[in-house]
């Protein structure tokens, strides 16, 4: 080995260690920026930047690291394209152009680093648990505000005069109660989905506990539109698979409103009172609708809402407060945007959860069972044998808990939720939308564009089928029992294509032996010739005659017999003439 050989060696061993190491780092700061958005938005920003900066690193070092295609990467880029077209029209454009690359850039940075990083069953295992311990610690925070007492007298998020006994909600890590609760559907969804595609006692109690302090901490924010939501998504899967789940729903909501009678006047208000909150919906909601109506194709401008409004203004009459946003999704966004760039972002919204409640992963062949001449068959007197051999065992007994099985999930359990749990946190959010615009909160968004991101990566999933129906085969790659299918026909093709290179190489050799039709007589040059007698002679002539009409042979064969020939008959002739001289001398 020379020294361009060892040089290039070590070359490549610094490349394999560069790639390893950004990919680590990348795939680390991804984790520590899904885990910190419910808990310390700025500190996921940097995270989930840094991780989209290593990924460029990966992609420089890996040659095998490719970007891939998301299935909504195209409304993606025409909403990105049409937010910002609508700072042209704002009227405070440095305002507009700052909130929006601090926004929408890192929006979209997110949702591609989620989409290219998640590659595998065991990176979507990782983000969920990532995510559930979050989900855990929100949780615990907001239970400790109810026991030991959140005062919210000084805020603007009751109205004491209609709810006079109402002094507590708590909000956790979420700065509104509201926003809390439109969190918390997203979460409660997600460990729905993961409870129903579960496969266990451990897993099934751990997540049915953590759904019950989930339940509890929505009830303690008292937002009636997050409570709402969550029954209608129960209600539609229970009416449409399963109808135990909206049985344990229901049981679960009259226990709750039993034992808690502000939670019932609470949620009762929707359908028998109006009190100042529906009251400045609706008249938030008029003034939306008149910005849209002026300004239908570029909107007022991205977030220029608080300074666009006063304008439209004939409810409070004054500007004592600021309001930033319009209490609903599909307006607020109409509105500051205009209507082509909000059809853009609600096709990449609705577009993305098509592609997660439509997935379908085709599962493995199972392997064909293998058998022996000492099983036991079900019929005749194999049956009775197996009959008596059962009825000797003792009872199974009930395993017993193991918390190392709380690790241990399949592909199908972790797909299954997934698809399912993001779906149905889409669908929160979408129904929440229409009495409150969530999204205008940073970590609600910076969540929402993170579940966009794992839906596109679940689409490029082994064996997935749902949004688009001729797909090039490099995307989804083949199943175990496809491959071995492939390679089988690969050898079958190798092993025809062999045979028949050694059919023409034989037909190629027997037309080489084959002789011409007018040999010639061969001339020998190395082997010595041998004086011939006579009679030699004359006896050659006497079998070369025959000869002659027969087929004519090879150069080869010809000389090898001629020299054999005469070789024969000098040792003949050499034997008679030996033994007359010696009779003579005698004589």
């Amino acid at each position: 080995m020379g020294d361009g050989d060892i040089r290039a060696l070590r070359k490549e061993y610094q490349r394999q260690r560069r790639v390893r190491l950004s990919r680590n780092l990348a795939w680390g700061a991804l984790l520590l920026g899904v885990f910190l958005l419910a808990l310390w938005p700025l500190g996921a920003e940097v995270a989930l930047l840094a991780a989209t900066v290593l990924m460029l690193v990966r992609k420089h070092f890996d040659v095998d690291f490719h970007f891939r295609r998301l299935p909504m990467d195209l409304p993606v880029g025409l909403f990105v394209l049409l937010s910002g077209a609508s700072i042209i029209v704002s009227p405070d454009r440095g305002f507009s152009f700052y909130n929006w690359y601090n926004l929408v850039v890192v929006y979209l940075l997110i949702y591609l680093t989620a989409g290219q990083l998640v590659r595998s069953v065991q990176q979507f295992k990782q983000v969920f648990l990532v995510l559930g311990a979050s989900a855990v610690l929100c949780v615990l925070y907001g239970l400790w505000q109810w026991a030991f007492g959140i005062d919210v007298s000084d805020v603007l998020w009751v109205d004491p005069q209609a709810f006079p006994e109402l002094t507590k909600r708590i909000f956790s890590t979420w700065v509104n109660p509201n926003i809390f609760a439109g969190y918390l559907d997203a979460a409660l969804c997600l460990t729905f989905a993961f409870l129903v595609k579960a496969q266990g006692r451990e897993k099934r109690v751990v997540l049915g506990v953590l759904l019950a302090a989930m339940l509890a901490c929505l009830a303690l924010t008292y937002a009636r539109g997050a409570l709402l939501v969550l029954a209608i998504i129960v209600a539609g899967y229970g009416l449409l698979r399963d109808w135990r789940v909206l049985a344990v729903f229901v049981v679960l909501a009259v226990g709750a409103l039993a034992f808690d009678p502000v939670l019932l006047d609470r949620l009762g208000s929707v359908f028998t009172k109006m009190d100042t909150s529906a009251e400045m919906r609706l008249a938030f909601w008029e003034a939306t609708l008149a910005m849209i109506g002026d300004h239908p194709f570029l909107g007022i401008g991205w977030g220029a809402y608080w300074l666009v409004y006063p304008s439209y203004d004939f409810y409070m009459q004054g500007n004592f407060i600021k309001i930033v946003h319009a209490h609903n999704l599909y307006l607020n966004y109409a509105a500051e945007i205009g209507l082509p760039g909000a059809l853009a972002f609600f096709w990449f919204f609705f577009g993305t959860m098509v592609v997660s409640l439509r997935a379908r992963f085709r599962a493995p062949e199972p392997l064909p069972a293998e058998t022996s001449p000492f099983t036991l068959q079900a019929e005749g007197l194999d049956g009775e044998l197996q009959s008596i051999q059962m009825s000797l065992q003792p009872p199974a007994e009930a395993p017993a808990w193991e918390w190392q099985r709380l690790l241990h999930w399949s592909d199908a359990e972790v797909l299954g939720g997934a698809t399912l749990g993001i779906g149905l946190a889409l669908i929160s959010v979408a129904l929440n939308g229409f009495t409150d615009d969530l999204l205008f909160n940073i970590p609600t968004s910076m969540f929402l564009w993170l579940l966009a991101g794992l839906a596109g990566a679940l689409a490029h999933m082994p064996g997935y089928r749902g949004w688009v129906r001729h797909r090039p085969q490099h995307f989804v790659p083949p199943q175990p029992s496809l491959e071995l299918d492939k390679i089988g026909q690969q050898l079958t093709q190798v092993a025809e294509q062999t045979a028949e290179a050694l059919a023409k190489k034989n037909a190629a050799k027997l037309a080489a032996n084959r002789p011409k039709e007018e040999p010639q007589k061969p001339k020998s040059k190395e082997t010595p010739k041998v004086k011939e007698a006579p009679k030699a002679k004359e006896k050659i002539k006497a079998k070369e005659e025959p000869k002659a009409k027969k087929e004519p042979e090879s150069e080869e064969e010809t000389e090898a017999k001629e020299v054999k020939e005469a070789s024969d008959e000098n040792r003949k002739d050499r034997k008679d003439g030996g033994t007359t001289e010696d009779v003579q001398g005698h004589d």
